[in-house]
């Protein structure tokens, strides 16, 4: 079973198992967009749970998500926020370098296949100053994690990866400079990470 067939049928569950339990750490991390209007990009967008916690100033927002399932359910929590909805690929990003000033990246590195392809495709389309988000679960370098690990194999396959190290993305994506990490959920498993583009 590939990704896309995986959430299409995750789609209609995904907001009763995720709404509740993330919201406030989806709302600490949006904290941090800017109040001056900008071009933010909303990579692996889903069913658009962060879209009534954006902040009201007059951004232009693109919502990208692989699957037309979630993008769907995305589309009416648009309300007065001007979006642009896009279905591809967060691996093989559809748009130009530079193409915005600020993106949010909610639960979605650890759910790619590639995980250092999404990071480095969102670093190509940053304009330099611009500020990644990131709300998501990551092991610590050198974590052992035993029972993560035996399940990594079957869950990356259907629906996450338990197994990304952030850090080790980092250091393969120059570009992205960390400037703040803090635990969220589950004793620091799941982070609120901010990144510039140098």
């Amino acid at each position: 079973m590939n990704l896309a067939h995986s959430y299409t049928l995750i789609a209609p569950f995904y907001d009763a198992l995720l709404a509740a339990a993330s919201r406030g750490q989806r709302t600490r991390s949006l904290a941090g967009l800017p109040r001056e209007p900008a071009r933010i990009l909303l990579n692996g967008v889903g069913t658009g749970l962060d879209l009534p916690l954006l902040p009201a100033t007059r951004h232009r927002y693109t919502g990208i998500d692989l699957t037309h399932a979630m993008l769907r359910r995305a589309m009416l929590r648009t309300g007065d926020l001007d979006v642009q909805w896009v279905q591809g690929d967060s691996q093989r990003l559809p748009f130009a370098d530079g193409s915005f000033d600020h993106a949010v990246l909610h639960l979605i590195l650890a759910v790619l296949p590639d995980p250092l392809a999404g990071l480095r495709e969102t670093a190509r389309v940053l304009a330099p100053g611009g500020t990644v988000l990131i709300f998501d679960k990551f092991l610590r370098p050198g974590q052992r994690a035993p029972v993560r690990r035996l399940l990594n194999p079957l869950l990356r396959r259907v629906a996450t990866r338990l197994d990304v190290v952030l850090e080790d993305l980092l250091a393969q994506t120059p570009l992205l400079q960390l400037e703040g990490d803090n635990p969220a959920l589950a004793g620091g498993w799941f982070r609120l990470v901010r990144l510039r583009r140098a």
